[in-house]
């Protein structure tokens, strides 16, 4: 019997030698950084709902509504929003621990807005030169995604912070996915703040911006004139949104190609695009898109493979004035990962 049993161990270790590596391997991870808002929705200049948001939480909670490891690092005050954004991420299968709490400080608000189109225009209440940035950096392992964007991806107080983490992630062979998203209100800032936009641009593997965040920077909407202007030199990987206007991809092996971009009720579009970044992430992983490939160039068919589950993600958080996919879609979504992963391992058993 005790041999039997010392048998069994034996085989199970190998196992574990030989074959965990690959499973492993599988379990990717996404990690944001980003601010934390709180968003006030109007509609007819009257409020309609108060949802815990910001440019990259947005994407980070949907994803991990639909089954995607993630963590998210970023700053709140220790107040009641601060509060309901920590439990708010935890509840949504986000990993919060990088959320600083900072005793001396408010937490954002943002109040958002909507027209007659059910497009978003903000006020933002926020002392951004008291920003701080304050963190371990978290595990990153090779094809681990890193998600940043919007201004604090270009902040000036938390520049050295903000630029040592990126260089963390590239060191450790993460993909890593810039959301430019310029909004007009930092427009008086473009001369200061082109130097850190330019540096994103160079972490960057992937850059997407929209039309209007290029209008504001270059007084450019033009894909091919974005691309060859603007992009190109640093990274060959770009997506331009352009509202409901088709999307354009450029990308390395001289790909080009445009996404018609579906017609649907929208109830508001504050989650759009930070949503179409979560899908275009989800279809990262889903499809097994390593950062090798997107260095080296891949067919055209899993470029559509990811673009589309980009705007089924974008699509979905229009139907509502949540900031996220909704549930019922995220549920729907996570077995769809679970069946890919399971589908990827045992593959890699099989090799």
């Amino acid at each position: 019997m005790p041999t039997l049993f010392y048998l069994f161990i034996f085989l199970l270790f190998y196992f574990f030698i030989i074959f965990a590596p690959s499973i492993i391997k599988t379990m990717r991870k996404v990690i944001g950084i980003g601010e934390t808002v709180l968003d006030i929705i109007f509609k007819n200049n009257q409020p309609i709902g108060a949802v815990p948001g910001g440019s990259v939480f947005n994407g980070i909670i949907s994803l991990g509504r639909s089954g995607v490891p993630v963590s998210f690092i970023s700053e709140t005050g220790n107040d009641r929003v601060g509060e309901r954004i920590i439990s708010f991420s935890r509840e949504n299968g986000v990993n919060a621990d990088d959320i600083a709490v900072y005793p001396e400080s408010k937490s954002p608000i943002s109040l958002a807005f909507l027209n007659d189109d059910n497009d978003a225009d903000y006020v933002f209440y926020k002392d951004h030169p008291h920003d701080q940035l304050d963190f371990v950096y978290p595990d990153i392992q090779s094809d681990d995604i890193v998600m940043f964007g919007s201004y604090y991806a270009v902040n000036p107080v938390i520049r050295p912070q903000m630029a040592a983490f990126l260089d963390h992630a590239k060191n450790n062979g993460a993909i890593i996915y810039y959301d430019v998203n310029f909004r007009a209100s930092h427009k008086h800032e473009v001369m200061k703040l082109t130097p850190n936009i330019l540096e994103n641009l160079e972490y960057a593997d992937i850059v997407r911006g929209s039309s209007e965040d290029f209008d504001i920077l270059y007084k450019k909407r033009d894909a091919d004139t974005i691309y060859r202007s603007q992009i190109a030199f640093y990274t060959k990987n770009f997506i331009l949104t352009q509202g409901s206007d088709p999307v354009e991809l450029r990308a390395v092996g001289d790909i080009k190609k445009q996404y018609t971009v579906e017609k649907t009720e929208t109830v508001s579009t504050i989650g759009a695009g930070d949503n179409f970044n979560a899908g275009f992430v989800y279809g990262l992983i889903k499809y097994g898109v390593t950062r090798e490939m997107i260095v080296s160039g891949f067919d055209e068919a899993t470029w559509d493979q990811l673009i589309t589950c980009a705007q089924q993600f974008s699509a979905n958080v229009c139907k509502s004035i949540d900031n996220s996919v909704d549930r019922t879609f995220a549920d729907e979504k996570k077995r769809e990962l679970e069946a890919c992963m399971e589908e990827m391992e045992e593959r890699d058993l099989k090799l």
